[in-house]
């Protein structure tokens, strides 16, 4: 019998149970086992047995994916905004859901070409090809970026055609040339190729070029050899860069698929842009005609132009590769449970991702404030341009392994994306310029020293 001071035990509120919950747990577990390993606990192991019965309990929604923390696309026109949604859902429809199968095969989804045209005149309203584009913010988010972040392969696809190839006919070609191949290249109804790098000579191509052209009346003959020429073995253009004989000087020809002495070998074995297909030319006594040598062309000056823009593009690609790996990687943790748990829950996964969104957010930032100068000068220097590529590539190596860590093995599987992401990030850290001649370009810049040899 209880004293009058005393309270009933289940009419205390601190000691309320819900008898039917009891039934259901002794369902499962021995509750006399269950209470005898309570009464060994103190008071501050009970409570932290409680407290993760009670976490484990509480169903735990993740906030959405954003890559861009500070919001540094946030102020973009809207119309372009619209732009950038239509291209990515074009890109997540036809592009995303074929992109680890043709990477592990390693070839070209030539299928894909006719819906390219239609939607590039959709978001250029029809508007004439330009190189250097007069709107790069526009050109850097929709095309490189989100080509980038979705898929780098063909990013480098699209890089070789729109601005390495139809760029070099639209700053040094003649009328004649740019009537016949700017609009099919611009609507992919034909596909371009650009060819400078040598078996032998890639760093080094301004001064140690090795494939030559000799006139011979309205006559070119090339010999040589190109290496690593992006869509050359499907192209039915390909811009080559030769060494006049007569004057030394660097010089451009158009040459088609199918002229003789021009040999085209797909290089095999690649393990990054395996979509991408590169080549090795040879040149066997080529003959060009005149009227398709660059005219605009008179040293590598002028391809140094071009490369300046297109360098600048790539640092772009990087920022969108970084975004699309920690997408993914921060995705797939979100829904990885291990020990009971997300594994984004715990510190040193944690940590990772911060320190990923660090450098992406650096990387952004670092980019749009390089179109701007380009806007407002009317033009990337060699420098600026060699900065934003050597750092935004570095980053991104950093980015992508981290990525492809917190996936533990299923990191090195195609199915979640990442993989790719790791793989192609080794590329876009090379070509345009190594991470070594980007430095130097930056170091002889600021410090009025050329440290090149």
């Amino acid at each position: 019998m209880t004293s009058p001071t005393q309270t009933p035990y289940r009419s205390n509120p601190k000691f309320e149970v819900d008898l039917a919950a009891i039934q259901q747990l002794a369902e499962k577990v021995d509750l006399n086992k269950l209470v005898h390993v309570a009464n060994q606990l103190d008071a501050a192991e009970l409570g932290q047995l409680l407290r993760q019965a009670t976490a484990a309990k509480k169903a735990h929604t993740p906030p959405p994916v954003n890559s861009d923390f500070y919001g540094v696309f946030a102020d973009l026109d809207p119309d372009l905004q619209e732009k950038v949604k239509l291209w990515r859902n074009f890109l997540n429809t036809e592009i995303v859901p074929i992109a680890n199968e043709y990477w592990e095969k390693g070839e070209f989804p030539m299928e894909v070409l006719p819906k390219l045209g239609d939607i590039v005149r959709e978001i250029t309203d029809g508007a004439p090809y330009q190189f250097p584009p007069a709107d790069p913010v526009k050109f850097a988010t929709l095309f490189s970026l989100e080509m980038g972040r979705l898929e780098p392969s063909f990013g480098t696809f699209w890089g070789v055609q729109w601005g390495l190839c139809l760029g070099s006919i639209y700053m040094f070609g003649s009328e004649e040339q740019k009537a016949k191949w700017i609009e099919p290249l611009y609507h992919f109804e034909k596909v371009g190729s650009w060819a400078l790098t040598e078996p032998t000579n890639g760093s080094d191509a301004a001064m140690g070029l090795q494939t030559t052209a000799e006139r011979q009346g309205d006559t070119w003959i090339l010999n040589g050899q190109k290496k690593w020429s992006g869509n050359a073995p499907f192209a039915d253009v390909n811009v080559i860069w030769a060494k006049d004989t007569a004057d030394g000087q660097v010089k451009g020809f158009l040459v088609e698929l199918d002229n003789p002495g021009y040999h085209v070998e797909k290089l095999e074995g690649k393990i990054s842009k395996r979509i991408v297909q590169n080549a090795l030319i040879t040149l066997d006594n080529c003959q060009i005609s005149e009227a398709d040598r660059l005219p605009g062309v008179h040293s590598f000056r002028d391809v140094g132009r071009q490369l300046a823009a297109a360098r600048s593009m790539v640092a772009w690609e990087a920022v969108g590769v970084a975004m699309g790996a920690y997408e993914k990687a921060l995705d797939y943790a979100n829904n990885r449970i291990q020990f009971g748990k997300p594994i984004t829950s715990y510190q040193m996964v944690q940590q990772q991702f911060v320190e990923m969104l660090g450098h992406i957010t650096a990387m952004q930032a670092m980019v749009m404030q390089l179109t701007r100068v380009d806007l407002r000068e009317g033009h990337i220097s060699h420098e600026r341009a060699s900065l934003a590529k050597a750092y935004c590539s570095a980053r991104l190596r950093e980015v992508v392994a981290m990525a492809r860590g917190v996936l533990g093995g299923n990191g090195i599987l195609l199915d979640h994306d990442v993989a790719r992401f790791f793989a192609d990030a080794e590329a876009v850290y090379s070509y345009e310029g190594t991470y070594e001649m980007n430095t130097l370009i930056v170091g002889r810049a600021i410090t009025g020293q050329s440290a090149f040899v």
